[in-house]
């Protein structure tokens, strides 16, 4: 099959054309006829096979010419990284075509975008968090949109856009299209179509957690992080393979620390993108990336979830991560558009138990490999890695919760007199025998008759 034996119009085809596509991948047209119709739409495809333009085909065939301010399509995303992305990808599709497109999420002057929203627009990208905010200042009207785009919904749930979502779906119209795109299916995912979804229509290329054949996997178990450091190094040293790696770690501390010691081994070859650093500095890391400026990039999971980054030599799990349908995403940003891609996952002793998780989701084991006789094994630990000593049961010592905190200290004496319920005026007047309140002739009287 070719794009010409999808019912798409002349604009259309002549912005693949620009683009050099000729073949639809599969979940592009298996969906396109589905999407189209108007019902609600579930579609399963790994990573990397191009769900983007699959549900942005269907959407723009039949997205008339409109003059109204409001936005009729709305695609939710979960990353800042990634609405820029998707409103790239919508704009080469509509090159030839009269729409309006614009991106929204947060860390960015809200009033900015308040005023670009005035101006009308048809298409929105937008994350949860900013399009309720925009919604909420009564700047941003919903009552126009036919579609709703969730892409990426299991990492919405992860990040705590449950709430958020909820409010968004209350405030859209109820007739309206439902289009979910993932690689992977949870019980929480599985559970919001069941809630939001009206009989929807499953498109699956594979089965939730296939990963794609022609990414090879390898996997070292390596005793900890120093020793991974000095194996990471080993593979980097070898620049003509290892051309353009993208590393994956657990956490932002992790992500800082990796990249202290790769700049001291790799100087000038390396940047880094996690959620504390500013919006600024992580575009600017991803487009560093992407044009070869740097060859190796350390992300965490949410970062770099769902970017599209041509010819990712390598994607390195630095750390192995405790849900394996994170690494079925990881490993997605290699071998994309039918190209080769090679995934190594360092596994420590204490990471043996997701790494099982990892393979029984896939049905499939991934090679061991043997570490190198030139790699040093460190016996040197970081803080996590170290063993924690506990006390043994001690009645006597305070729990935790209750331990005051390093400002306690006991009352004085003078402020812990309690609150007597008017005995002030008894204790006056036992004190000096008579009420100070002024004017209080019955006391005499009662003086007088004594």
């Amino acid at each position: 099959m070719t794009f010409q034996d999808l019912n798409l119009n002349t604009p259309l085809y002549n912005a693949i054309d620009d683009l050099g596509f000729t073949t639809p991948t599969p979940i592009q047209a298996q969906s396109f006829n589905v999407v189209a119709s108007g019902k609600d739409v579930v579609g399963i495809a790994q990573t990397g096979t191009g769900k983007t333009f699959a549900y942005m085909l269907p959407i723009l065939r039949n997205l008339k010419y409109s003059t109204q301010d409001n936005p009729r399509v709305l695609v939710l995303v979960p990353t800042r990284e990634l609405v820029v992305q998707v409103v790239e990808e919508i704009e080469k599709l509509s090159k030839y075509i009269n729409n309006r497109v614009l991106g929204v999420y947060g860390g960015t002057n809200i009033n900015t975008q308040k005023r670009t929203v005035a101006q009308g627009l048809d298409i929105l990208v937008a994350t949860p968090g900013r399009l309720y905010d925009l919604a909420v200042s009564r700047v941003l009207q919903l009552k126009s949109i036919q579609k709703l785009v969730i892409d990426e919904v299991d990492v919405m749930l992860d990040l705590g856009f449950r709430h958020q979502l909820m409010n968004i779906f209350d405030i859209l119209p109820q007739r309206r299209q439902n289009i979910m795109f993932s690689a992977t299916m949870t019980d929480d995912v599985d559970a919001l179509i069941t809630d939001f979804f009206i009989n929807p229509t499953k498109v699956s290329i594979a089965v939730s957690g296939t990963p794609l054949e022609n990414i090879s996997q390898e996997r070292y178990s390596i005793p900890n992080f120093y020793t991974k450091v000095n194996l990471l190094e080993n593979l980097l040293k070898d620049k003509e393979t290892y051309s353009k790696v993208l590393i994956f770690v657990a956490y932002k501390r992790m992500a800082d620390r990796l990249f202290d010691e790769l700049e001291e081994r790799f100087y000038g070859e390396s940047c880094v993108i996690h959620s504390n650093k500013t919006q600024n500095y992580r575009l600017r890391s991803i487009e560093q990336f992407e044009s070869g400026e740097h060859r190796i990039l350390i992300a965490t999971d949410v970062m770099a979830r769902g970017l599209d980054i041509d010819n990712i030599t390598h994607v390195i799990n630095f750390d192995t991560p405790l849900y394996p349908e994170n690494y079925m995403h990881r490993i997605g940003r290699t071998g994309r558009a039918e190209k080769e891609g090679h995934a190594i996952v360092f596994s420590t002793e204490m990471e043996q138990e997701p790494l099982e998780a990892i393979e029984h989701l896939m049905q499939m084991k991934i090679s061991l490999l043997q570490i190198p006789d030139s790699v040093l094994i460190s016996n040197e630990l970081i803080e996590e890695e170290r063993p924690q000593l506990k006390e043994r049961y001690n009645p006597l010592k305070r729990k935790d919760e209750d331990a005051p905190g390093p400002a306690f200290h006991e009352k004085k004496d003078k402020n812990k007199k309690s609150n007597q319920g008017g005995s002030y005026r008894r204790e006056v007047a036992k004190k000096y025998k008579k009420p100070r309140t002024r004017g209080d002739k019955n006391y005499n009287k009662r003086n007088k008759r004594k």
